[in-house]
């Protein structure tokens, strides 16, 4: 998939603000009852989101439309409170330091801190934990790419933290790409006719899965674009890349990118990479990255 695919996925900010809108009715509801109780009034306040953890900057966007949203619901004015950035989308921090400036009503403030806090936190985890593949598997060729292993409606948050983290961005879902795997193959027959089955039907970019050297062969008969070599240790992997490599020059066929999957980790990723392999995808990355610890200050008597 093309690096800018996340970015220019259709209605991208519909689904952002589903996703918040329906973060605002979980958290918020008809409103914050604290809040209105003691500040049945506009009132202008300061905070900060200040790292108490190092972790990589990511999701400062959705944050952004968090507070508009608010703002235009409970205020009236989807400009009632403003962001200023202090760490940029991919960039490192250290505890301590100052993340993002917010200024406006301390009510919109107040009913955004859980949510927005929890997509910081989640978010800047995941985009660190990217960044750490990425530096294991340096030098070697080898691109770190994300799954479909993601929280239900996070999918286009999570994919780009990863991108944010130095990571490449597998499909988005089920409907822009062709990734033939064992259960599709099991009913169908062999990699071959199931790639030329989807090339007849469809012209986007088609990925088979393979196990076997036999499964190997035959799928790169076929030319596909892509091969997923599924829970192959390093050694079977770089066996794998060799035979790729051979066949192809043998049959004068156009090599695919071959990609390792399964069960890679960061103590495994280095190895992984070192066999040759052009692309290792990492569930990981979006369905266990943990938390960073974020807070949210206000400034002393801004509220």
């Amino acid at each position: 998939m093309e690096e800018s695919a996340t970015a220019g996925a259709p209605g991208s900010r519909e689904l952002l603000d589903r996703l918040l809108n329906l973060a605002i009715d979980e958290d918020v509801g008809p409103g914050d009852a604290t809040t209105m109780a003691l500040f049945p009034r506009p009132r202008t306040a300061r905070a900060r989101f200040t790292a108490r953890a190092a972790g990589v900057m990511a999701g400062t966007e959705a944050v952004r439309r968090l507070f508009f949203l608010l703002g235009e619901r409970f205020a009236g004015d989807p400009g009632a409170v403003r962001l200023g950035i202090l760490k940029a989308e991919g960039e490192s921090f250290s505890p301590g330091d100052g993340l993002l400036d917010i200024q406006g009503d301390a009510r919109i403030i107040l009913m955004g801190e859980r949510i927005s806090l929890n997509l910081l936190q989640r978010l800047c985890a995941v985009a660190a934990l990217t960044r750490e593949f990425v530096r294991r598997v340096a030098g070697t060729g080898a691109e770190i790419y994300d799954t479909r292993k993601t929280v239900p409606g996070h999918r286009l948050l999570d994919k780009l933290a990863v991108r944010a983290g130095g990571g490449r961005n597998h499909r988005l879902g089920l409907y822009d790409m062709i990734l033939i795997k064992d259960n599709h193959l099991a009913a169908f027959g062999g990699p071959a006719g199931a790639v030329r089955a989807a090339r007849e039907k469809s012209p986007l970019p088609i990925m088979v899965e393979v196990d076997t050297p036999g499964q190997l062969e035959e799928a790169l008969r076929a030319e596909p674009d892509y091969i997923l070599l599924d829970n192959m240790a390093p050694p079977a992997l770089a066996e794998a890349v060799a035979a790729a490599r051979r066949l192809s020059a043998e049959l004068g066929l156009r090599r695919p990118q071959l990609e390792a999957s399964g069960g890679i980790g960061l103590e495994t990723a280095a190895a992984a990479a070192a066999s040759g392999v052009d692309r290792i995808s990492v569930g990981s990355l979006t369905h266990a990255p943990g938390s960073v610890d974020i807070g949210l200050d206000f400034e002393p008597g801004t509220a």
